[in-house]
């Protein structure tokens, strides 16, 4: 019996769709042309222009100190959730994992609008820490899952083997369970660092002046026209994201 080719012609006609532009997008960053109308030949000018350019590596300083915070906060309580959500079960804990899975499938853009009509409400001056906030709030639903993902494994008679040989609960937690769990906790911290780094639309709701994040910048190089620097940017952006991924999947791999 003959093989249909559709679904591989329709597989590849996707894949052609979603990363030919991306494609595209590396290759003119070597273009030396200024435009990227007509390609000039092959040149680093504008990876080493961006070394010159302070508003730049200043965004780039605001997203690396929010991604890291937020994935570190994240990785806390998403981590605490994860164990409660598996460990415990009552009505209350159906109530818990409805709030950890609604940033997951809530659109961004009615995030954003929720969390600066809160903080409005608050009479919170929008800034670096409102988006930190705003971060913490997403980041916390993908390290939660990620982290019960690996607790779906999790063999807890190794826990009441430590109980039983006099371990305290604080001993046990440290000793035993992080351990065993930490390629899930890094794997989810590294997603939400992934996240953290590369959202615009909720950070465009919760920034403030003076707080203008990398994505942000490049939107802001995209309105005034800069393409050769922002081919550039994006590529070693994702270069970064993409090994950032990469790594998460491996650990959750290895953590299966």
């Amino acid at each position: 019996m003959k093989r249909s080719r559709v679904p591989l012609v329709a597989t590849v006609a996707m894949l052609v769709f979603f990363y030919l532009p991306i494609m595209v997008l590396v290759i003119n960053s070597f273009n030396a042309s200024r435009f990227g109308s007509t390609w000039e030949g092959w040149s680093l000018r504008w990876y080493l222009r961006l070394l010159h350019e302070r508003e730049i590596w200043y965004a780039l300083k605001n997203s690396l100190i929010i991604a890291f915070g937020a994935s570190f906060v994240s990785v806390l309580i998403g981590t605490a959730a994860a164990f409660a959500l598996h460990r415990y079960a009552s009505r209350l804990q159906k109530t818990h994992y409805a709030m950890i899975f609604a940033p997951l499938v809530m659109p961004e853009i009615l995030m954003g609008i929720g969390l600066l009509l809160f903080f409005v409400a608050l009479g919170v001056n929008l800034g670096l820490f409102t988006i930190f906030l705003a971060h913490v709030t997403f980041c916390i639903s993908y390290v939660a899952m990620v982290v019960l993902g690996r607790l779906q494994d999790f063999d807890f008679s190794i826990i009441e083997a430590a109980q039983d040989l006099g371990a305290n609960w604080w001993t046990v937690t440290w000793r035993v369970l992080v351990p065993l769990l930490m390629p899930g906790i890094v794997a989810g911290g590294l997603l939400a660092f992934t996240l953290s780094i590369d959202d615009f639309v909720i950070t465009f709701f919760v920034a403030g002046p003076g707080s203008t994040t990398l994505p942000i910048r490049i939107y802001s190089m995209i309105k005034h026209g800069s393409p050769p620097l922002i081919n550039a940017l994006s590529t070693i952006l994702l270069v970064v994201t993409f090994t950032a991924v990469w790594f998460s999947q491996r650990l959750m791999e290895d953590a299966k």
